[in-house]
């Protein structure tokens, strides 16, 4: 098995994990074990709070569709619409999915995309138990084929989910075939970049897993939206995330989170 599919199997497996407990161990936020080397830890809730999360809204949705996973609220700066259909990449068990449905109501539609079979399932529970109709959730890899038709959906949206991925390029060229053409499909994204990019032979499959060793460098980030042919392409807001040692003198990695937003032409 190469490393992209070890890579691959590893998230399933710790994301799977996440979906089973519900978080409870609190891994992947800014404060986690696994992330990080502060000794506060968040509740998921608490977590989708400081990221950006309004209290009343997450009140709406389902309480299990929160894990407290993302390092943004890319909802906060989508300008979603009724009857607006969307796409989340990454959706977890459902939490920006439920969001969305929210606002683009009985007309609109909002399709999760994830590679987890236990997140499907949670996601998928948790729209049956609350009665959302304008909902499906659907298994698929965003670097290799988004499971939507092509020219058809006016927002894309995802939440610390692209890093994971080992070719960046190809997932923003998947998310523009499905964008709807002529200025009409946009993407907003919250994600995590890097001071410093690792090189290949340094990289820890535990690292990224957790979005830190496959973030790339703002300037890389932002090349690899363009090579996909997006224009229009804006920061909408960036915060620094965490401090990485890298066990080497004087060199320590600079994690922050960035919300970015691209348009289809």
């Amino acid at each position: 098995m190469n490393k992209q599919l070890r890579l691959k199997e590893k998230i399933k497996e710790q994301y799977g994990k996440i979906a089973l407990s519900g978080n409870t161990e609190a891994c992947c936020m800014p404060s986690s074990d696994c992330c990080s080397t502060t000794d506060i830890t968040f509740s998921p809730l608490t977590s989708s709070k400081a990221i950006g999360y309004d209290s009343e809204k997450l009140a709406s949705i389902p309480e299990s569709s929160i894990l407290g996973v993302g390092c943004g609220n890319p909802t906060k700066f989508a300008h979603i619409k009724e009857g607006n259909t969307v796409v989340d990449l990454g959706s977890g068990a459902g939490i920006d999915v439920f969001l969305t449905a929210n606002i683009v109501k009985e007309t609109g539609k909002v399709i999760g995309i994830d590679m987890t079979e236990n997140m499907l399932n949670k996601a998928r529970e948790n729209a049956k138990k609350h009665g959302y109709k304008n909902v499906e959730f659907r298994q698929g890899d965003i670097e290799e084929n988004i499971p939507v038709e092509g020219d058809s959906v006016d927002v894309v949206i995802s939440n610390c989910v692209i890093n994971l991925t080992s070719n960046k390029v190809n997932t923003f060229k998947e998310i523009y075939r499905i964008l709807k053409p002529n200025g009409d499909g946009r993407m907003v994204i919250s994600d995590l970049v890097t001071s410093t990019e690792i090189n290949e032979k340094s990289v820890s499959i535990e690292n990224w897993c957790s979005c830190i060793d496959g973030a790339l460098t703002k300037a890389n980030y932002i090349d690899s939206i363009k090579r996909a042919g997006f224009t229009n392409v804006v920061i909408l807001s960036e915060q620094p995330y965490m401090e990485l040692d890298d066990n080497t003198e004087n060199n320590k990695r600079q994690i922050s989170s960035i919300s970015i937003s691209a348009v289809k032409q």
